[in-house]
């Protein structure tokens, strides 16, 4: 009896056919699977693009007034500013119904308030607004910042030097402490904004293909060469990136406004996404 089998032909036919459906397959579902791929890309780019873009954004938004500042050209590949974690209202003036001893102006004791006179140097100030975050003892003080430099070069600034007490009631919710200061004559606002030790100031330069947020002390302009790669990575993946601004542009809506450009690229797939924000210039 013979034995049974396939023969050489059939074995033939079989590896034909399975060649034409294997290369039919590939035909159509390789871009299936390509488009796919690529489309996961563009979307974690995109997620990528937006993260970083609403991270700078939150910085300048709490900005200190006046304080953004690219290195002298504009459109640049950097940008620098000092964020905020607060603010509010200082004491502009004595409470002559209710501080003692006489005569007045006494000095700030547990019955007298304690004012801040940009006319001359101030130790210590009572705050009459609420503060979402209570600044600590080290963080920073910034009145006035009208001259953009002004808060790098520590014109408007002190440092708190105590831990901030409780004042004495009606006289304010805060007493801060500070090293003899005087503050830029003139200002009448009444505002203060404050700024935490640990992050003095910030910088975002791209170099390379990489997006770097770097936490410095106040000082030189960092943002002049856009070349810091020392600090936390914000983006990879940066094909090119844009930052405009002006803090002054005459009566147009351009004025105090930070214009930002991001294009990440990876494996030929590329996005571009732009934002914008108004920053409060008035200090």
């Amino acid at each position: 009896m013979r034995a049974r089998g396939f023969t050489l032909i059939e074995l033939v036919i079989v590896i034909v056919i399975t060649g034409i459906l294997a290369a039919s397959l590939t035909i159509f579902l390789k871009p299936v699977v390509d488009s796919y791929f690529d489309t996961r890309r563009r979307a974690d780019l995109t997620d990528i693009a937006d993260t970083a873009l609403r991270r700078m954004a939150q910085d300048i938004r709490s900005a200190v007034p006046n304080s953004v500042r690219l290195p002298g050209v504009s459109p640049s590949t950097c940008f620098q500013l000092v964020p905020t974690i607060g603010g509010g209202r200082y004491r502009v003036a004595s409470d002559t119904v209710n501080d003692t001893p006489a005569p007045l102006p006494c000095a700030p004791s547990a019955t007298c308030s304690a004012p801040l006179d940009v006319a001359q140097a101030t130790t210590v100030f009572d705050v009459l607004s609420p503060l979402a975050t209570v600044p600590a003892q080290n963080d920073w003080i910034v009145i006035d910042n009208q001259n953009g430099g002004d808060v790098y070069a520590g014109t408007n600034t002190a440092q708190i030097s105590a831990a901030p007490a409780t004042p004495r009631a009606g006289d304010g919710l805060y007493r801060i402490t500070i090293p003899g200061k005087q503050f830029p004559v003139g200002y009448g606002g009444g505002r203060f904004v404050a700024v935490a030790n640990a992050t003095q100031t910030v910088v975002y330069s791209c170099v390379g293909n990489t997006l770097y947020r770097t936490v410095a002390a106040f000082g030189a302009n960092l943002a002049a060469t856009c070349a810091l790669t020392t600090g936390a990575v914000v983006a990879t993946d940066v094909a090119a990136c844009t930052f405009v601004y002006d803090p002054s542009q005459g009566a147009t809506q351009q004025s105090g406004f930070v214009w930002m450009r991001l294009e990440l690229s990876r494996s030929g797939e590329s996005v571009a996404l732009a934002h914008g924000v108004h920053v409060d210039n008035v200090p």
